[in-house]
């Protein structure tokens, strides 16, 4: 627990003095944003509700997948000597969701001043943020760690994130249609028990094979 702290106020640290993921990934979103709304583009709920995720899918695959991606040989052997594969990998797979989640936060607030307000249920459409955040955290956290031992390794993360990353989709467009009271889904809690549970499985497949990879 002592190493996993160290460890996560230091990615937290190291955010704080140079911004690089939040201040890039926050110019991302609220260009992408203005752009939709100057080019007049109707923002009907169904059309708002597809948009945000796919802001929020590019804009995670760019803040998360740098995470084992930028550090270098020499820091991963400092690590090695340090800490062990699990307290790194859950440190900076939280201070990912974190970000991600201050992220979703942002992005819902810049479509809402620019392309209006559609959710009908606050509550349920901030489960969903939080449910996507941990979803596409852990999955490029790890795929990450992955392709981070690759030479080739934006092709090899759009390879292995893609499969993953689609179920946890499918289930975040039907919470938040719900949210957006687009379906009268009597199965809800159904829904976010299955996202739960694909996030969870995640989890544990990434703290499963995680040292294997961190012993590479």
């Amino acid at each position: 627990m002592t190493q996993f702290i160290q460890l996560l106020l230091m990615e937290l640290r190291t955010e704080w003095r140079s911004g690089y993921a939040l201040s890039g990934i926050v110019l991302y979103v609220f260009s992408t944003v203005f752009l939709v709304y100057s080019a007049s583009l109707e923002a009907q709920p169904k059309v708002w509700n597809t948009l945000f995720w796919i802001v929020m899918l590019f804009a995670s695959v760019n803040a998360v997948t740098k995470s084992f991606v930028r550090e270098s040989g020499r820091r991963e052997l400092y690590y090695y000597t340090l800490t062990g594969p699990i307290p790194l990998l859950l440190a900076k797979l939280t201070y990912n969701v974190l970000l991600l989640t201050v992220l979703g936060l942002l992005t819902y607030a810049s479509f809402v001043a620019f392309l209006g307000n559609p959710v009908g249920n606050q509550n349920e459409f901030l489960l969903a943020i939080f449910l996507g955040s941990l979803g596409f955290g852990i999955t490029f956290t790890f795929v990450s760690a992955i392709a981070g031992k690759a030479k080739n390794s934006a092709t090899l993360t759009a390879i292995l994130g893609f499969p993953l990353v689609v179920p946890i989709l499918l289930e975040l467009l039907k919470v938040s249609a719900n949210a957006l009271r687009l379906v009268q889904d009597t199965d809800l809690t159904t829904d976010i028990l299955i996202l739960a549970g694909i996030d969870l499985l995640l989890l544990g497949l990434g703290i499963l094979l995680f040292p294997f990879v961190w012993k590479d």
